[in-house]
């Protein structure tokens, strides 16, 4: 572990917290986006509307739209694209939404295929179906490999 961090500080990065005008204030303690380097962390991304209004309300497809919205508007504040995502997680209520899930994932993100989780979950904050986080690295654009 020590050894980690002296590599961390030989690069002489430092962490950076975003606040994205464009996303609703974080209903915590945290940040929507921490940076460090090239690498970009989400938070958790409900349906939160930027107004600060809720989706709780609407059906999952919405609710799931809403929050990948929200998750590539805290991605592009810190400069990553969709085609920058590493890893996406999404922690959904009732393992029988899956399926509605990946099929509006798949039109959100087209052609862009990071590795992902689905953890099926008895419920979330405020009553949500979907939450969804990501991992990136800004500017890791290139085509895939077969």
């Amino acid at each position: 572990m020590a050894a980690d961090a002296r590599v961390v500080m030989a690069m002489g990065e430092t962490v950076e917290t975003l606040a994205p005008e464009n996303l609703a204030a974080p209903g915590g303690h945290y940040s929507h986006v921490a940076r460090f380097g090239d690498l970009v962390f989400t938070a958790g991304q409900l349906g939160i509307r930027a107004d600060g209004s809720h989706t709780s309300e609407l059906g999952f497809e919405d609710q799931v739209r809403q929050a990948l919205d929200n998750m590539l508007a805290a991605l592009r504040s810190a400069g990553a694209e969709p085609s920058d995502i590493l890893k996406v997680t999404a922690y959904i209520v009732g393992v029988d939404n899956w399926p509605r899930f990946n099929a509006v994932y798949a039109e959100v993100m087209g052609a862009v295929r990071p590795a992902r989780t689905v953890v099926p979950v008895p419920q979330l904050h405020y009553g949500y179906l979907v939450e969804v986080d990501a991992v990136a690295v800004r500017g890791s654009a290139a085509e895939p490999s077969s």
